[in-house]
């Protein structure tokens, strides 16, 4: 998929519209969808995930009209950071499931639905690739943050709270539509879900394996060097990130039936 301009507010459905923010690397992908969210005849909208202290970009963002609410699906500063700044910028206020990012706003927690901008957004609490990770149901989509990417899988913290929060998502309806805070749109969430489960499932048994040739005692970066051999060293500091979750899953006496 080609990407497409950057800030340039690109429609992807009746609610919700993207800038994607000039920041690519083998990180973000081609960089932070910043997702803008409006309802009907809503007069102001919710920004999702600003994105870095980026002034080219927020200003762009600005430009979009007047902001009710700005919603951060975690805290890392490639969603987070710019939010201070946006904030001060709009008057609009700042929620997270962190109390410290959130501004003239209370935190929100699992299951909270919050009406703001014509619409209603439902909190899920998707740990896994941070504690804080939350994942926003709104207008039939949903908005993943770094839990799903659009390509590629994301970089773990936590496991089994990883897997849990895949089961959250599968158990959606089919066909619900997911926007991701990096790469392109998903049209099925629940379906890749499904296909991120079975990938974790995948690496697992590698891992696995990798511990009964190289020991119960190996080092993350050793489980790297044989499960990721065929993947670009580029990505093997994430990928040991995610190995480190792994065999601390797999060591702990976790009954969540992996």
């Amino acid at each position: 998929m080609t990407a497409p301009a950057y800030g340039v507010l690109r429609r992807v459905s009746e609610t919700a519209s993207v800038l994607l923010e000039n920041n690519p690397s083998t990180m973000t992908l081609e960089g932070t969808n910043t997702w803008v969210l409006r309802g009907g005849d809503a007069a102001a909208a919710v920004v999702v995930d600003p994105g870095y202290h980026d002034l080219e970009h927020l200003e762009k963002l600005a430009a979009v009209g007047p902001v009710e609410l700005i919603l951060l699906t975690h805290h890392h500063p490639d969603h987070a950071e710019g939010a201070p700044w946006f904030a001060s910028k709009t008057g609009a206020p700042v929620r997270a499931f962190a109390p410290s990012l959130c501004i003239d706003a209370p935190p929100f927690a699992d299951g909270d639905v919050i009406t703001a901008g014509g619409l209603d957004f439902t909190v899920l609490h998707t740990p896994g690739h941070t504690d804080d990770s939350v994942s926003l149901l709104a207008g039939g989509q949903i908005l993943t943050g770094d839990t799903i990417l659009g390509r590629g899988t994301t970089v773990l913290h936590d496991l089994g709270d990883y897997l849990r929060s895949l089961r959250k998502l599968i158990a959606l309806p089919d066909g619900t539509p997911g926007l991701p805070g990096h790469g392109p749109e998903l049209p099925d969430l629940p379906a890749t879900a499904r296909e991120y489960l079975a990938h974790r499932e995948q690496r697992l048994d590698q891992v696995r394996s990798a511990l009964g040739t190289l020991g119960e005692d190996a080092t993350p970066r050793q489980v790297v060097e044989v499960v990721y051999a065929d993947v670009d060293r580029a990505l093997w500091a994430p990928a040991e990130a995610s190995v480190r979750a792994q065999l601390e899953y797999l060591r702990s006496s976790s009954e969540d039936g992996q």
